[in-house]
């Protein structure tokens, strides 16, 4: 099924900004994913780095979705949403760089929302969900969005 951005903001109850076209295609992206101060990476990229904890526990995603992370100050929420029994989420997550907030696991197409930068898909696969960092002159920092 080719999901658009008003079936995906429907099903989460999760409304998406204006400026936004909701009759489009959601893209589904085997590869890195930006999305603000998130960056979504196939597990395999930063293996051995970064991997699941023994005995970490992992939850169902359900249809309505898992907010991963919200904007600074209150901000809008990233949220990961899957079909019902699809899709796997831990923060049970090792991370030698401490940026990594959770992996998922998902058999079918998941997706990433966000009120102001829209969705995008991950197809079947296992991926690291980690925060994005910038250089401010020499330092590094998070992404704030």
């Amino acid at each position: 099924m080719n999901m658009t951005l008003a079936s995906l903001s429907r099903q989460t109850g999760l409304a998406v900004l204006d400026h936004l076209e909701r009759s489009v295609r959601i893209p589904v992206v085997d590869g890195l994913q930006a999305q603000g101060d998130l960056i979504v990476i196939p597990l395999p990229v930063v293996e051995p780095s970064v991997g699941v904890w023994p005995g970490a526990v992992w939850t169902d995603v359900p249809p309505e979705g898992v907010e991963l992370l919200r904007g600074g100050a209150g901000g809008n929420p990233h949220t990961l949403v899957a079909d019902a029994g699809a899709c796997r989420w831990t923060t049970g997550v090792r991370d030698l760089d401490g940026l990594a907030i959770g992996i998922f696991d998902t058999a079918a197409v998941a997706y990433l929302l966000h009120p102001e930068h829209g969705a995008t898909g991950c197809p079947p696969g296992r991926y690291v969900v980690r925060r994005q960092r910038e250089l401010d002159g020499r330092r590094a920092r998070l992404v704030a969005d």
